[in-house]
């Protein structure tokens, strides 16, 4: 029998994955339903190395000792028969001698240094030039990324439960000023994929990883998590927290700070307590911004759908700051990207959603970031928005959309300040460095563009279209791009992909403070749009 000092990390046999240590086995990154008796078979076959295991020695080890009647051993095969599905045959039977199982298996034991190639893939989705990410320095203060949450409810339908409670568990430890965190964007990459926390240690740069799993059923909720050093692949820290779904923000801080008390037991209390109100108190509107929050982001398609989820949810808590900014935010890329039915109505709209997200969160850096955004774009003083940006950024430094609107308002401003943009952006890249979805390359190709440093620009949008092709602002920073180098062919192709996308190819440009960048922006559109036409 394998002690448990000597079990292996993970076991990975065809799209499964075993996790000895919390007793987990996945399906391609899912959880299946096992029982723990059918899981301790699972493992004393697995350790056989495809060795036959009799029914006596499996009864043994499974019941150790006790007498059980036969079938009850056949009822666990059947079991793990079932979590294997279309694989059932992972595990034969053979006649008059017991069971074998007959899956190919690499493992990864705890303190190795070498990962498997099979292993780095399945831990390590290919970005967006199908190259594996090199490793990241760690900074110079405790640093952690919050690992997607598996959803353990038995219903596929609640994953953007876990997934929010990830979020707000993120939001809460960015709280801590002397605490560097991964962003969301970023750790969601790792999503349905078995992970080596040691392979993220790298990749991410970070000290310490924070995993675990909800379950949510009926009236009631609990979180687990443990917090893993990334150099030993050392457990610090485990726990689990049960309650009713009324004290779910409760939970969510209990955790956050938990995790913080194990990396730095002095400061645990006092920076988590600082901004830690609620932002609303009806869960129904909490659920739906939950469902609406990852659609925005997910591709710029998307945004009215999430804007009539984040319309429920205000309507519900019409003080409910995070839904409210947004709101606005989806208003402000209606207009800019010329998708809205009503650009009046939407500018008005949106101005409102942002305004009241002020007043109702104005210690929340999400919504002063959001809100900052929105209102600038639709004409509020630009001066007073970086305000409220760098007061967001304060309050949360490691807030990587936070230094993406930074980004953003500093080349919109007069006069832009185009070095600091690309370098705020590039502050967001390092926050979040896998990230596929809102990526501050768009920021860094623009401002770029308006330095007229094209060859530099150019690379940087093109990744920016691919990692949301139905977004139409890198389009038109890319055709103007190229109109102005003389690739006139390749402008007028990206004009016709524009198209597809919206039927506004030259769009109001007024959010540019800068008359001499609305006029380097335009007439580079209009170069590649008539050579289009």
């Amino acid at each position: 029998m394998v002690r448990q000092s000597d079990m292996p990390a993970s076991i990975e046999f065809g799209h499964f994955s075993i996790f000895p240590h919390r007793r987990e086995l996945l399906a391609d990154g899912r959880p299946t339903t096992l029982g723990g008796r059918a899981f301790d078979v699972l493992m004393a076959l697995v350790e056989a190395s495809g060795a036959v295991v009799s029914k006596d020695e499996l009864m043994s080890r499974v019941w150790q000792g006790r007498i059980v009647e036969e079938n009850r051993l056949a009822g666990e095969i059947s079991a793990l028969r079932k979590a294997f599905g279309a694989d059932r045959e992972l595990i034969r039977t053979v006649t008059g001698r017991g069971y074998q199982f007959t899956g190919e298996i690499f493992d990864r034991p705890a303190g190795a240094t070498e990962i498997p190639e099979t292993a780095s893939a399945a831990a390590d989705p290919p970005g967006p030039s199908e190259s594996r990410p090199a490793a990241l320095p760690s900074p110079d203060k405790p640093s952690i990324a919050v690992l997607p949450f598996l959803n353990m409810s038995g219903d596929p339908e609640q994953e953007y439960f876990a997934d929010g409670m990830v979020e707000e568990i993120i939001t809460a430890l960015s709280r801590i000023n002397w605490l560097f965190v991964i962003a969301r964007n970023s750790s969601f990459t790792y999503k349905s994929h078995a992970v080596d926390v040691k392979q993220v240690g790298r990749e991410l740069g970070v000290q310490y990883v924070l995993e675990g799993s909800v379950r949510k059923a009926g009236g009631r909720v609990r979180i687990t998590g443990q917090l893993i050093d990334t150099a030993t692949g050392a457990h610090l820290w485990a726990d689990h927290f049960d309650g009713s779904l009324e004290d779910v923000f409760d939970l969510q801080d209990k955790v956050a700070s938990s995790v913080a008390g194990v990396i730095e037991p002095e400061l645990q209390a006092a920076e988590i307590a600082r901004s830690g109100g609620r932002p609303t108190n009806d869960l129904t509107a909490y659920d739906i911004y939950l469902r609406a929050y990852p659609t925005i982001w997910s591709a710029a398609r998307r945004i009215p759908e999430a804007l009539r989820l984040l319309e429920q949810a205000i309507a519900r808590d019409p003080h409910y700051g995070p839904a409210l900014a947004v709101a606005a935010i989806c208003c402000f890329r209606l207009v800019i990207d010329g998708r809205s039915q009503d650009p009046e109505a939407d500018r008005l709209k949106g101005t409102d959603f942002a305004r009241r997200a002020l007043r109702a969160g104005s210690d929340d850096p999400g919504v002063l970031v959001n809100g900052a955004i929105a209102l600038a774009f639709f004409g509020e003083d630009i001066g007073a928005m970086l305000g409220l940006v760098d007061r967001a950024l304060a309050l949360n430094p490691s807030f990587a959309r936070g230094w993406q609107v930074s980004g953003n308002l500093r080349y919109w401003a007069d006069p832009p300040q185009l070095d600091t943009a690309i370098r705020h952006a590039e502050v967001s890249l390092r926050l979040s460095p896998r990230a596929r979805v809102g990526s501050p390359l768009g920021v860094i190709g623009t401002a770029h563009f308006f330095r007229r440093d094209f060859d530099e620009a150019v690379p940087k949008l093109i990744l920016a279209i691919r990692e949301d092709p139905s977004h139409p602002h890198p389009h038109r920073v890319l055709a103007a791009c190229y109109a102005h180098m003389g690739r006139l062919d390749e402008a007028r192709e990206l004009v016709t992909q524009l198209r597809a996308i919206t039927p506004i190819v030259i769009p109001d440009v007024s959010y540019l403070r800068s008359a001499e960048q609305r006029e380097l922006y335009l007439s580079g559109l209009r170069l590649a749009a008539g050579k289009a036409s």
